[in-house]
């Protein structure tokens, strides 16, 4: 593809990396995208954030399509992670250290399997204290780093499947199939508070969003070496 491709729009299917925020992905492909190209101003944007503990489908936009973005960002997304059992964290995840540890013994598989039913359809779902939503002005993050408390309100979102895909002691695998606006740190908070212990995500993978598959998707290095060298 030429400079004046992008320019025109792309979409660009992007497995982002562990540890990298989706700012930095965007950020990292415009900057070679110029140098490649020689060109001084292009827009790039992606249609929904990946967390940085999170890796998978980053569906980025240059040029004209950049204003194909919100549509794309409400399309229906896939997930596979891990939930571990017996333990919380404040942010959900490995962002954080373990605050608190619960009761496991009482969890069967048969119990974990059936529990999932609770969480498939419209629910009303809490997002994280640790997150990049604002309140008046400010991330929600910045008011729980600062030990702040704030009244977070629920949201309507909507989860079309929920399975377990394998149980390892008390490392849970699973695939969730969801609407735009779901936390899938907050579903690993609340499935543990649903089998009467706790509960926080170990790992994340975005595997869809839409029709677009990650398997379809390019390493940042990847994309980086298809494009043309200066000389």
């Amino acid at each position: 593809m030429t400079g004046d491709d992008y320019q025109a729009g792309q979409v660009l299917l992007i497995d982002k990396p562990l540890t990298w925020t989706s700012f930095q992905a965007v950020n990292k492909l415009r900057w070679e995208i110029r140098q490649a190209f020689n060109i001084k101003k292009i827009k790039v944007g992606h249609a929904g954030t990946l967390d940085p503990l999170a890796t998978g489908l980053l569906v980025i936009c240059t040029g004209k399509m950049t204003k194909q973005i919100d549509s794309f960002q409400g399309q229906i997304k896939e997930y596979t992670g891990t939930i571990v059992l017996g333990s919380t964290t404040p942010s959900y995840d490995l962002e954080t250290e373990i605050n608190e540890t619960f009761e496991t013994t009482h969890i069967t598989a048969q119990l974990i399997h059936d529990t999932t039913q609770r969480f498939i359809g419209e629910i009303d779902q809490f997002p994280p204290i640790f997150s990049a939503l604002k309140k008046e002005g400010k991330r929600l993050y910045e008011y729980a780093r600062a030990g702040e408390t704030v009244d977070i309100k629920s949201r309507k979102i909507t989860i079309e499947q929920f399975e377990i895909t394998k149980i390892d002691g008390l490392n849970i695998d699973f695939r969730a199939v969801c609407s735009k606006g779901t936390y899938i740190r907050s579903l690993a908070n609340d499935f543990g508070k649903a089998l009467n212990s706790g509960g926080h995500l170990s790992a994340l993978r975005r595997t869809k969003i839409g029709d677009f598959d990650v398997k379809d998707g390019l390493s940042i290095e990847d994309f980086i070496q298809k494009l043309p060298k200066k000389d």
